[in-house]
């Protein structure tokens, strides 16, 4: 099995790269923990070290004397294809920041990077102070609030919640009663959802929207807002953004008096991205929340790394939900913004797969996670109907009247080798237009269901779009 580094593993060939790999072990230390192994070169094959008693007490005195807060990793000596590796398992730091000579390193990719300075301030202040959305606001008064929004919110948690809290009750009452009071001053949670201008206290809340011309960033913007105001109004407003941004594709079915229509993306899936992105971001930082959107994808671009103990990997499968913002969390929970914790990225794959997109990417890039959409296959085949062979083309109306089809009877329908059948439904399947089915050694493929309601492909082609 070949291995590469990762931000997990990490190679040096020999012990003369002792002070790299002291950063890595920091780096290590203050992300997800990882493994640094002595006796490979980069590319992983193994060309061996000498593990001598001496070698080992000075690489074990350099880490503890040099790293603080002080470490002690798992240091062990492995044989593989006849030579010594030297191995070390470095977990997850439990009294974070960890620095190398005065100095804290982060682990980006393959790289250990010098800890940005923000990033730094919330990791000293995560285990010793208030969280963010708890502390009492700087500056901030009951003045400050927004009497209306505070009663149109406990109407509504009324509503989706059943949440017991009267409308009519002075603010300063209604904000203890939702928690979000320290000391008579209104929490900075408070100042988010209920403030009259909060933006004045926190300018990273702005929501930034641009439509960039072509697939990459450039100073040439479509269309672009900066979004200002409480919660709701940031999260409604990207909406009203991203409906008026993206593209439909449209066409009339027989029979039917009103035109149909299929989005680039699933709405819900970008209306989830949004919520999660304002909802969990790290407020500490100055960034901004970004919708980027491009000819060819969307990204929502959230300032900061995931909480400690999620994983991009753990997003892809049923998990707990570890909110770095719990008040913040609950109060979009009691306005009906989010359902369960924890089922939002589930949310977004499962309406990708519904019309028929690949899976979302999510992705940590430096101090920010980004989740990124690809347009819809029934979009682009819209707008060129060339992509498919006539074949192909075939094939999406004949699954329409008929439950599936095997590579075997697609080659006697449509005349091709097996190979060419294979190589035809493979195509269609990477596309996301049809399902593959297995039973047994057999496969059979079905037609993805946001297809079937679209009229001939070919007799789609110029129809109008918005």
């Amino acid at each position: 099995m070949v291995i590469h580094e990762s931000d997990t593993v990490e190679f040096k060939k020999s012990l003369s790269l002792i002070e790299p790999a002291l950063k890595s072990i920091c780096g290590f230390l203050n992300h997800h923990g990882g493994i640094i192994s002595f006796g490979r070169m980069n590319s992983g094959a193994v060309v061996g070290v000498d593990p001598t008693d001496h070698s080992l007490r000075k690489l074990s005195q350099q880490i503890t004397s040099r790293i603080k807060p002080e470490t002690s990793p798992d240091i062990r000596v492995l044989e593989e294809l006849g030579k010594s590796l030297i191995i070390i398992a470095v977990p997850e730091g439990t009294n974070k920041p960890y620095f190398l000579d005065g100095i804290a390193y982060i682990r980006v990719g393959t790289e250990n990077r010098v800890m940005p300075p923000d990033e730094l301030k919330r990791m000293i202040l995560n285990d010793y102070a208030v969280p963010w959305d708890d502390q009492p606001c700087r500056g901030g008064e009951l003045d400050d609030i927004d009497a209306a929004s505070v009663r149109a919110f406990l109407e509504r948690a009324q509503w989706a919640r059943r949440f017991d809290g009267d409308p009519t009750i002075p603010v300063g009452k209604a904000l203890d009663k939702l928690g979000v009071l320290s000391g008579g001053v209104p929490t900075n949670a408070a100042m988010l959802f209920f403030g009259k201008d909060p933006q004045r206290f926190f300018i990273q809340s702005e929501v930034r929207c641009a439509r960039f011309k072509g697939e990459e960033i450039s100073s040439t913007y479509l269309n672009m807002s900066v979004l200002r105001g409480r919660i709701d109004q940031v999260i409604e407003d990207a909406g009203r953004f991203i409906e008026e941004t993206v593209q439909k594709a449209a066409w009339v079915t027989p029979g039917k008096m009103q035109r149909e229509e299929h989005w680039e993306y699933p709405p819900d899936a970008l209306r989830e991205a949004v919520i999660n992105a304002v909802c969990h971001r790290d407020y500490t930082t100055s960034g901004n929340v970004q919708i980027r959107i491009f000819d060819n994808r969307v990204q929502i671009w959230s300032p900061g790394e995931l909480p400690d103990g999620v994983t991009v990997d753990l997003l892809r499968v049923e998990h707990a939900s570890r909110p770095r913002n719990k008040t913040i969390a609950r109060l979009l929970f009691l306005a009906g913004y989010i359902e369960q914790w924890g089922s939002g990225t589930l949310s977004m794959i499962a309406a990708c797969k519904r019309d028929g997109l690949a899976d979302p990417q999510f992705k940590e890039t430096g101090s920010d996670f980004v989740v990124t959409f690809r347009r819809s296959t029934l979009n682009t085949l819209l707008e060129d109907p060339e992509l498919l062979n006539e074949r192909q083309r075939g094939v999406i109306e004949y699954l329409k009247s008929h439950q599936s089809i095997s590579t075997e009877m697609y080659g006697d329908v449509y005349g091709c080798t097996t190979r060419t059948a294979r190589r035809d439904l493979s195509t269609l399947a990477e596309m996301g237009i049809i399902i593959v089915k297995r039973e047994g050694r057999l496969r059979k493929y079905l037609l993805n269901p946001s297809f079937r309601s679209l009229r001939t492909i070919a007799d789609n082609c110029g129809q109008n779009r918005d």
